[in-house]
């Protein structure tokens, strides 16, 4: 969210609320945004999608760690609930089953990008994307790699993984 943006006032102000769970009216969002919002805020569910990619007014929410719960059109009002990832890890024979969601988790918890994970264990950051996104899979040798590097790291959730406040 860059600053001078539309929505920046927005994002802004949603950083600075830390409820878990708040409302607001259209109205009261409309004052924190430079310019008039468009008719579709107040007519179409689909203005307040949690999207990360386009839609400018959702950086607002998804930036400032929030996404939104509930629209309510015919009474004018939007709930946002904070936004907490949560990755299942799946075992095979006590060992993690590296897919999407557990290479995911591992980065997370190392703190790192996708490309400073991509560099930690030598792949390129595409691969990274792709596995965490499902086009495939790690080989047999990389997953071994991948269980190597999380026991080093101290990575062993057991069912679930939350990581720790942002992505």
């Amino acid at each position: 969210m860059k600053p001078g943006s539309k929505y920046y006032p927005l994002y802004q102000r949603f950083s600075q609320i830390g409820a878990e769970t708040f409302t607001l009216t259209i109205d009261e969002i409309q004052a924190h945004v430079e310019s008039q919002l468009p008719t579709t805020a107040r007519t179409k569910t689909s203005w307040w999608a949690n999207r990360r990619k386009g839609g400018y007014q959702s950086q607002a929410w998804i930036k400032a760690g929030y996404r939104v719960a509930q629209v309510e059109l015919a009474q004018q009002r939007v709930t946002f609930k904070k936004f907490q990832a949560e990755y299942k890890i799946q075992r095979e024979a006590g060992a993690i089953k590296w897919d999407q969601a557990a290479i995911r988790a591992l980065r997370l918890h190392m703190n790192l990008t996708q490309s400073q994970f991509a560099e930690a264990i030598g792949v390129r950051r595409q691969t990274i994307s792709e596995w965490e996104n499902g086009v495939y899979a790690p080989d047999r040798s990389t997953m071994k790699h991948l269980g190597l590097v999380a026991e080093k790291e101290a990575f062993a959730p057991a069912n679930y993984y939350i990581p720790p406040a942002a992505e």
